[in-house]
């Protein structure tokens, strides 16, 4: 059951006895459908298409398109969709215009971004993937080996506001895999490829690859390649869901990391909580608009007290109105019975990002399986690991990570196996080989083995 509060910008859900009918449309809301378009989305739709598509239909026309034409298409959708005129030679910003951004980006912006990248460093290289090589028996050698992709492409999103973060969060990862060539599109607007910051921060990466498009049209380019894009095997990175639907349209040309949708995080808060915290780390995510902020407390005082602090800060913010929006229509504050529903409940939703502000944080986490990214304690803000602790932010969301993975050094890595035997090896194990494949009707395979049993 739910009861809005006119002064409060979110609602207030009790589910200690039930609530089942809001958690469901919660997680519809939540899940990956493809349905979010903001009201300029259609608008610019019916404009450029001239009939009222979907955003799976317009994404399978602009991916057909490229795919056919080739960076004409690229261009002319770079043209109709960001309204910027560029010709093929345009299409790459050039060396020059990177390394003038460094120069003159500042110089403290500057050390951030190389101690961040340090963080990322740090931790991608601890977790990356190394050979295995066993040796079970006399003259078998059993071999599990990572190799690099050679060649991926990065989206950054350059809408409304610029991202530097989301490259260091990409292509830093991709670099620690040992990937040969990284390729970044970004929009051609001056929150994205014309943005000094952003194109500082790559020239200090040492990519050099940049190039002026963003969208579905981007995606396409670089799953099919083009005279100005070359193809990539691999294609990472945040987006609108244009983006999204666009990376899941060409899968299986290329790998992707997730199909991903608005931001998410659900804070578990008890009575050591303090609620201004809660509200600030709530904020957080609602201000991407949409982004989904959800609290799961057993702690009714906790929740009165943290409208009260949401309402106070949400004056403060810049996006307020945005942030409000977002609050009201994928934000909760939601009453369960004790720490075990929280968990229950916080599982089930499967949020992109999990905030835990209570005194038991390694406890709770314990209870829980599905989550892109945990934080835990009263000090750990998932601002942290948008921007600096070393994990990426490229998170599944909507539900994903019940089966899929936050992107890292590894994502850039192909897994292959290496088997080699010896002819004694070989003779060994031929009979479980033969009898098998000859149940199977396989006779082609179990000679392939005989034949070298009777040599």
């Amino acid at each position: 059951m739910t009861s809005p509060t006119p002064s409060s910008p979110v609602r207030f859900v009790d589910v200690r006895q039930g609530g089942e009918a809001f958690l469901a449309e919660m997680r519809e809301k939540l899940s990956p459908r493809g349905d979010l378009v903001s009201p300029r989305g259609r608008e610019l739709t019916q404009a450029v298409f001239g009939k009222p598509l979907t955003p799976v239909e317009v994404v399978e026309t602009i991916c057909r398109d490229v795919q056919n034409e080739g960076t004409a298409a690229l261009l002319r959708y770079t043209a109709a969709l960001d309204r910027a005129e560029l010709t093929p030679e345009a299409l790459r910003v050039p060396a020059a215009d990177l390394a003038e951004a460094h120069a003159s980006a500042d110089p403290e912006f500057l050390q951030s971004i190389r101690n961040i990248r340090d963080n990322i460093v740090e931790f991608q290289s601890a977790i990356l993937h190394q050979d295995v090589t066993i040796e079970p028996k006399p003259g078998v050698r059993l071999t599990q080996r990572y190799v690099p992709m050679r060649r991926v492409g990065i989206c950054v999103p350059g809408g409304a506001a610029a991202y530097p973060s989301t490259v260091l969060m990409t292509a830093v990862p991709a670099q620690i895999a040992g990937v040969d060539e990284i390729a970044i599109v970004a929009p051609p607007t001056p929150f994205g490829a014309y943005n000094a910051d952003m194109l500082a921060t790559c020239h200090e990466l040492g990519v050099t690859e940049v190039y002026r498009c963003g969208g579905a049209q981007a995606v396409a380019a670089m799953a099919y390649g083009c005279d100005a894009l070359p193809a990539v095997d691999k294609i990472v990175g945040p987006g609108n869901l244009f983006v999204a639907l666009a990376k899941k349209h060409v899968f299986g040309t290329v790998d992707i990391d997730s199909f991903a949708g608005p931001s998410e995080v659900i804070v578990i808060a008890d009575e050591t909580a303090t609620p201004a915290f809660v509200a600030a780390d709530l904020l957080a995510q609602a201000e991407h608009s949409p982004g989904s902020a959800i609290l799961i407390t057993w702690d009714e005082a906790l929740i009165e007290s943290v409208q009260q602090e949401l309402s106070k800060q949400l004056e403060q913010l810049d996006r307020s109105d945005l942030t409000r929006d977002a609050l009201a229509d994928f934000g909760a504050l939601i009453l369960v019975r004790d720490a075990q529903h929280a968990c229950e409940l916080t599982d089930s939703f499967a949020p992109e990002h999990l905030q835990i502000e209570t005194s038991d944080p390694e406890g709770q986490i314990a209870q829980i399986r599905n989550s892109g990214a945990a934080f835990l304690g009263h000090h750990t803000p998932v601002a942290l690991g948008d921007y600096a602790a070393g994990p990426s932010h490229v998170l599944p969301t909507g539900g994903t990570c019940r089966w899929a993975a936050g992107l890292s050094a590894n994502s850039f890595l192909r897994s292959g196996s290496i088997t080699q035997f010896n002819a004694q090896a070989t003779q060994a194990i031929a009979g479980d080989v033969i009898r098998l494949a000859e149940k199977e009707g396989l006779t082609a395979h179990a000679n392939s083995v005989s034949i070298r049993s009777n040599s």
